[in-house]
């Protein structure tokens, strides 16, 4: 299967799981298989808000929300290390390990410095507000000695190849709490895999709900797997409920990552303007519109731009 993954440009997967399957299985053998196997070293999220009445947070509008949290994708707890001992006494003993590689911090953290590089080119030629790049490291070293090995590739990399771009740090504590409170000052977020999973949840929220959230698994030139962060939504099956905007935007990614910047401009365009004008109130359930209806309203706004 892996082989059969790896021959293609990329793969686009929709939101899975069931109930009634064992806890983890899917998430171990289709997207962990698919991270690990094709080395998706990149797990990218934008959390980006298209209308204010979206935003939970009080007086916060779309240029408050528009950073990336570019997540670790392949090492930490997710490795799987460890095992449990004695399962079901008193006496078990569940042990998870935390592995980081210098190779694996290294890439991620340029990666992070370069996607605020591209930010920035893209903010100027849109004739957006400037504002230097920034990369934010969230860790917890002063917890995790482990993570030292964070910081001290952060600065490093940082000084040596970045010297234009802010570097900022804060620990995964206080970085939720700043997330809510003034998201606005941050670009980009570089962190670990099980940080990552966690600030891009909090993220979803911020920019509107888990419906609106797509993230990219990515290595870069190489391969890609794109996907809607939420879950499958078994409560909402047959039901023609559910939104698909997170989906519809996943697949705006895969777009922009195989080379089709106008296209991924035009899916990204329509569901920012369907959102901000009101025509779609919610990126949930409650949006009192059809799953199809959604999707159809998505792809008539994107004919109308290819018109005008």
């Amino acid at each position: 299967m892996i082989d059969e993954w790896r021959a293609l440009d990329a793969v686009y997967l929709g939101a899975i799981g069931h109930p009634e399957v064992e806890p983890g299985l899917v998430e171990r053998s289709v997207i962990m298989g698919l991270r690990f196997g094709l080395d998706l070293y990149v797990n990218l999220r934008p959390i980006k808000l298209y209308a204010e009445h979206l935003c939970p947070i009080k007086d916060k509008r779309p240029e408050d929300v528009d950073f990336v949290v570019v997540r670790e994708n392949t090492e930490d707890a997710y490795a799987g290390l460890g095992g449990v001992f004695k399962r079901g006494t008193p006496d078990e003993v569940a042990i998870a390990e935390m592995i980081y590689t210098r190779k694996g911090v290294e890439r991620i953290i340029r990666y992070a410095f370069q996607r605020a590089l591209e930010r920035d080119r893209q903010r100027r030629e849109s004739g957006e507000a400037s504002r230097p790049p920034k990369v934010t490291l969230v860790d917890k070293a002063n917890a995790i000695r482990a993570h030292d090995l964070w910081t001290r590739v952060f600065s490093e990399v940082g000084e040596a190849e970045f010297p234009n771009v802010e570097r900022d740090h804060a620990y995964v504590d206080a970085c939720c709490m700043w997330m809510v409170k003034n998201p606005e000052w941050f670009d980009v977020i570089v962190t670990t895999n099980l940080f990552g999973d966690i600030l891009t949840d909090l993220g979803a929220m911020i920019q509107g709900g888990m419906g609106i959230a797509a993230s990219g698994n990515i290595h870069p030139a190489e391969a890609g797997m794109f996907e809607p962060i939420h879950g499958s939504a078994p409560k909402y099956a047959g039901q023609n409920v559910a939104s698909p905007l997170g989906a519809i935007a996943a697949a705006g990614m895969m777009l922009d990552f195989l080379g089709e910047s106008r296209a991924a401009e035009q899916v990204e365009g329509a569901i920012a303007r369907l959102l901000r004008s009101g025509r779609i109130p919610s990126v949930d359930a409650r949006s009192g519109l059809r799953t199809d209806e959604v999707g159809d309203m998505v792809v008539r706004e994107i004919a109308a731009d290819r018109v005008s």
